[in-house]
């Protein structure tokens, strides 16, 4: 996103970055409860191999109980975190004892904030698999998933993964359980809990808890709704501040940035939301928003940008003390791109003669809320979604000097739906938190957010006009 230009994209990487355990963190571990007894069993894996797209986790099940145990109450687990937020995978089993045909394997979701795996592969059995009595194991279940279209996958951060484990062996971070009572392994869980009262120091917190776009408060709390014309966007278009709404949505309140055309720039009207005063700079930044694929109304195609953002002004062409840090979403592409399309992008500078920035993109629909983190210490900028890591830029990108917070949705040109039939867009926003020179993971975030609405707190800012 420019203020007042359009400038060229550079190649954006063609799969997301592989997201790491540093900034989340492994969480803290819970040891499952113990099962009736009798009924006990054991999971060894043994690592089948690694590779740049698939994952081959090899496993049996070992029935150390006392008693038979009838393998289709058996569910074992294997725990992985997601390549991406939208990424999806396929399952195959290459060879087993029990028949390959007498496996299932599914996939499932950990939605727990800051536990080190979201995705989960579930292995059972069906009735022709048969019973395990005492001492017996299933034989090898030569298992492999990989991603719907052979996409990269990265194992390096997977929850159940043992890169070294190369014979069978007890492992504790694959779990099973029988007729539905956990009887091996750990499983992954959340960070431990988060600060049960809003963040120490200096912060912003802000609810959007106002009565509409004229509501005196905006502008008392350090807020500006955008009226008049200039970039981005599309040629005569204007920005349109009464096209800034709050309500109450499921006991919170939502701000609504909506944006209209009927397919010229004079028809265009545009939205956008920021702080007056550039006074942010390292610490953590955080919204939970909500991007829509189709319009409220009339017809769709639209190049349209959703965003949440953070940026100072540009003094001169190239200015290498410029600094923006966005999150974007082209519902129906743009920029060059055919489709749906959701960017992380650090900036060090632009001009117009070209650009100094890092782009890290999925190419997926992103609709919906999601929770956006943004988190700047001296080594790294780094963006989270929904609590996983999306990128990670590096020091370079860093900035010189204090930014303003920003959220806008607009046009970059008419190139995507040639009509003159009105049409509007929404992008929501729950609320907005800067926390200053302290990096949270985002299962913090979410614990100071629920902090000062338990406070009833719908607005703070102790963030001091000079950095």
């Amino acid at each position: 996103m420019k203020n007042g230009t359009t400038t060229p994209r550079p190649r954006v990487r063609a799969a997301l970055a592989a997201a790491v355990a540093a900034g989340l963190g492994v969480g803290a571990l819970t040891a499952l409860p113990a099962a009736a007894a009798g009924d006990a069993v054991t999971v060894q894996y043994r690592n089948g191999g690694s590779g740049a797209s698939q994952a081959a986790p090899w496993l049996k099940v070992v029935n150390t109980g006392s008693t038979a145990v009838a393998l289709s109450q058996v569910k074992v687990r294997y725990y992985f975190r997601a390549d991406s937020a939208p990424a999806a995978y396929s399952f195959a089993c290459d060879w087993a004892v029990k028949g390959c045909a007498n496996l299932t394997g599914t996939f499932g979701t950990i939605v727990e904030p800051g536990a080190p795996a979201d995705r989960y592969l579930e292995i059972g059995f069906t009735a022709g698999a048969g019973s395990l009595a005492p001492g017996a194991d299933s034989g090898d279940l030569q298992l492999r998933f990989h991603r719907t279209g052979w996409l990269p996958l990265d194992q390096g951060d997977d929850y159940s993964f043992g890169p070294a484990q190369t014979a069978y062996a007890n492992w504790s971070r694959v779990t099973a359980s029988v007729n539905g009572v956990a009887v091996w392994g750990t499983a992954p869980v959340g960070n431990t809990p988060g600060p049960t009262t809003p963040p120490g120091g200096a912060a912003l917190f802000d609810d959007f808890d106002y009565t509409g776009h004229t509501d005196p408060a905006i502008g008392a709390h350090g807020w500006n709704v955008r009226s008049g014309g200039g970039g981005p966007g599309v040629s005569g278009a204007t920005w349109a501040p009464e096209n800034v709404s709050f309500a109450k949505e499921g006991g919170n309140s939502v701000m609504t940035l909506r944006t209209t055309t009927a397919g010229t720039g004079e028809s265009t009207r545009q939205t956008e939301f920021h702080s007056r005063a550039q006074k942010f700079r390292n610490g953590t930044y955080a919204a939970r928003v909500r991007f829509a694929d189709a319009p409220v109304s009339g017809p769709d195609g639209d190049h349209l940008v959703q965003s949440f953002f953070a940026i100072n002004d540009l003094k001169a062409p190239m200015a290498d003390d410029y600094a923006e840090y966005d999150f974007e979403y082209l519902p129906n592409g743009g920029w060059g791109e055919p489709a749906d399309v959701f960017y992380a992008t650090s900036w060090e500078t632009y001009g117009p003669d070209g650009a100094d920035n890092r782009h890290t993109a999925v190419r997926a629909g992103y609709a919906g809320w999601h929770d956006l983190v943004l988190t700047i210490d001296d080594e790294a900028v780094v963006y989270y979604v929904d609590g996983a890591e999306f990128a990670r830029h590096e020091a370079r990108f860093l900035p010189e000097r204090p930014v303003a917070i920003h959220f806008n949705q607009w046009l970059t040109d008419f190139a995507g739906l040639a009509s003159t039939t009105p049409r509007a867009y929404e992008e929501s926003v729950d609320y907005v938190l800067h926390v200053k020179d302290r990096v949270l993971t985002p299962a913090q975030v979410g614990a100071a957010v629920t902090a000062y609405r338990a406070a009833g707190t719908t607005f703070t800012d102790s963030v001091p006009a000079t950095p």
